[in-house]
């Protein structure tokens, strides 16, 4: 596989931080990290509208659960429910642990569920393990480019 493209949807610059660390010392230059702060702004991302009009389709989305505003099952929701965003992999990585998320995360169509740990040096290593899983290991499905947002026919809810 050429670069693979991680979207990371996280407000937290510690853990946005982290990751994008803890991805390029698995992945070096064959990854791609791409980041937003907010569930809104991921989709306009993912759909290719406003200031994210041709951004790169990710390959995977690394998503906390806990945004401002829409939180990040709001998000799963509207991406596991638009035909052109479904078949990207989505992986909720968030420090919620709790029997009810974690269900919630796979009801909304997660791909897997990874809780944030509360060291760094295993932060580090489950993100590590993160991309080279679906590098390595998980068939990912094609790759399609982003689509423009005339191409898109799904308005995302208030």
């Amino acid at each position: 596989m050429e670069t693979m493209t991680i979207l990371i949807v996280e407000d937290n610059p510690d853990h946005v931080f982290l990751a994008r660390k803890a991805i390029l010392q698995e992945m070096g230059s064959g990854a791609s990290i791409q980041q937003v702060n907010t569930g809104e702004a991921a989709l306009d991302y993912l759909r290719g509208v406003g200031d994210y009009a041709g951004a790169p389709r990710p390959d995977i989305i690394l998503v906390d659960v806990q945004l401002p505003g829409r939180d990040g099952f709001w998000l799963l929701q509207r991406i596991k429910s638009d035909p052109l965003l479904k078949l990207i992999p989505v992986v909720i990585f968030t420090s919620s642990d709790a029997e009810k998320d974690v269900a919630q995360g796979y009801t909304f169509g997660a791909n897997v569920y990874v809780c944030k740990p509360t060291g760094s040096d295993e932060f580090g290593a489950r993100l590590r393990a993160i991309p080279a899983f679906w590098s390595r290991v998980a068939q990912l499905p094609p790759r399609q480019s982003t689509p423009s947002s005339s191409e898109t026919d799904v308005t995302p809810e208030q």
